[in-house]
């Protein structure tokens, strides 16, 4: 992401950058405006005496520290000492503990943890956008579609998320990021980027079908390609089993960081007792004892999943503390989650449709097949294009798990830090139906324009149009589609910055 090889480049991720930018400042906003409601969620005791700093820090960047938030900043600060502390894997809440040595001592350790996640997720919600746009440029081949895309994901309807003290923007960065890296054939980078994914969230696993995806499609092509020679059995099955080796390899690196947080779960809540409930302080040992939290380090009975032949604390941990399973969700009360989700599960459902009825032979043949125009050099290109197919089926997936097996209304956030199609899907459709951007000069092929129109900079310099503001501005005139599409992505982006960081039930 070298925006110095080109200063139009450099312009676009500086248009990004000034998007992502008011979400800290409307959190610090509600969250000083709105009284914060009295939420039944962790919310460990505040230790410490804190200073006049320390309350200036919680009024402006408290809202950062709201429901999940307070996991990740209470093990940056004290480790995994509640056994459901697990389902929060350690890279985000070790970067938090990393970046807080930057701050003043004399800060509590919770001011200094949340001035790092404002200073860290703003970083990384650029980089991620950024990210989205380099790979948007690879897979769609059209360079204002992808800018467009870039430019909805710094409104996602998931921004408080990135904003907040979650993981969402390290992984939304490194799962772009090596998205993008396996596009351009850099396979070790790519697998180490997706393998640090998997130890931000568990939804990382998934990210191996990439790789898998990749190998088979390359051999599948050379043996539709390859001379004769290239496809007798004996060397048929000399490159199945380099193929198997490597996926295999490919998958256990992959899985590595999640499999030894695991193994160290098991060592700290599944080993003897160590006598750390001894050093715990008192009033968090209270707090175990009032809502039931098990702790490390403390003699007694072992957990459940320690006799597990699969010893997984994480899923343990999903179905005994929060009930996530196939189908419990489906209960008259959660009508309401269901209904939050709604949005996002639409749009899912219509990028598939639209993928599979634009490819059907494509998608018949899980695209292995050597098209026409891929023969004639001339793939199609953008939303609709071959390179897409694997993202779209990636899409799918999880937004099919995320309906069906968890709690539904994360799904926006799920899906919004972990597929790019959340954010291509709509660029392509306000692109293709939305007149103004024709207009505005985008990479709309009836156009005939050049791809982003140019506006003089307050320096002197021609910068990117923001077509996100350019519709705003012209809200009356654009289409009914337009109007929807940007007003699910801004009306959660401000209900989410309202709601989530006065402790309101969200997403």
């Amino acid at each position: 992401l070298n925006p110095r090889r080109s200063p139009a480049r450099c312009s676009q991720y500086q248009s990004i950058s000034a998007s992502l930018r008011p979400s800290l400042v409307f959190q610090a906003v509600f969250n000083l405006l709105i009284p914060d409601h009295a939420a039944d969620a962790f919310s460990p005791p505040r230790l410490g005496s804190p200073g006049p700093w320390d309350a200036l820090v919680e009024r402006l960047l408290g809202g950062l520290g709201r429901w999940d938030a307070e996991h990740f900043l209470f093990v940056a600060e004290r480790g995994y000492l509640f056994e459901h502390n697990c389902a929060f894997l350690p890279l985000f809440p070790l970067s938090l503990r990393a970046l807080a040595c930057l701050w003043p001592p004399q800060l509590q350790p919770r001011s200094r943890l949340l001035l790092s996640a404002a200073l860290l997720n703003s970083l990384l919600s650029v980089l991620a956008a950024a990210a989205l746009y380099a790979l948007g440029r690879a897979v769609l081949r059209r360079r204002g579609e992808a800018f467009l895309a870039a430019l909805l994901f710094s409104v996602s309807p998931a921004s408080v998320f990135m904003a907040a003290a979650y993981s969402e923007s390290a992984f939304a960065f490194l799962a772009f990021s090596a998205m993008w890296q396996l596009e351009k054939g850099q396979s070790w980078l790519s697998g180490l980027l997706f393998s640090l994914a998997s130890g931000a969230r568990a939804n990382g696993l998934i990210n191996a079908g990439f790789f898998l995806y990749s190998r088979g499609k390359r051999f599948a092509l050379q043996l539709q390609v390859g001379s004769a020679s290239v496809r007798k059995l004996p060397l048929m099955w000399q490159q199945v089993l380099s193929l198997a080796c490597s996926a295999a390899l490919t998958c256990a690196g992959i899985s590595l960081p999640f499999a030894l947080f695991q193994y160290y779960a098991y060592v700290r809540f599944c080993g003897p007792g160590t006598g750390l409930g001894q050093s715990v302080p008192e009033p968090l040992l209270q707090l175990a004892r009032d809502k039931g939290y098990r702790v490390a380090g403390v003699d007694g009975a072992k957990p459940p999943w320690c006799s597990q032949r699969l010893p997984l604390v994480y899923s343990y941990i999903q179905d005994a503390y929060w009930n996530v399973g196939f189908l419990r969700y489906f209960e008259l009360k959660q009508i309401p989650n269901f209904l939050l989700a709604l949005p996002v599960t639409l749009l899912g459902l219509w990028a598939a449709w639209t993928y599979v009825s634009t490819n059907p032979r494509h998608c018949l043949t899980l695209g292995l097949e050597r098209s026409r125009s891929e023969e004639k050099g001339k793939p199609r290109d953008g939303f609709c294009g071959p390179a897409t197919f694997v993202y779209v089926v990636h899409a799918t997936a999880l937004l099919a798990f995320g309906f069906f097996c968890m709690h539904v209304q994360v799904l926006t956030r799920f899906l919004g830090s972990s597929s790019p199609v959340l954010y291509w899907f709509p660029a392509h459709l306000l692109q293709e139906h939305e007149p103004l951007l024709w207009s505005a000069g985008t990479d709309n092929p009836s156009s005939g324009k050049p791809l982003l129109r140019k506006s003089p900079s307050c320096c002197g310099k021609e910068t990117p149009d923001n077509l996100i503001m350019r519709l705003l501005l012209n809200w009356r005139s654009i289409t009914p589609l337009s109007k929807s599409i940007l007003g699910f992505f801004l009306c959660y982006w401000l209900l989410g910055l309202i709601l989530h960081c006065n402790f309101f039930p969200w997403t």
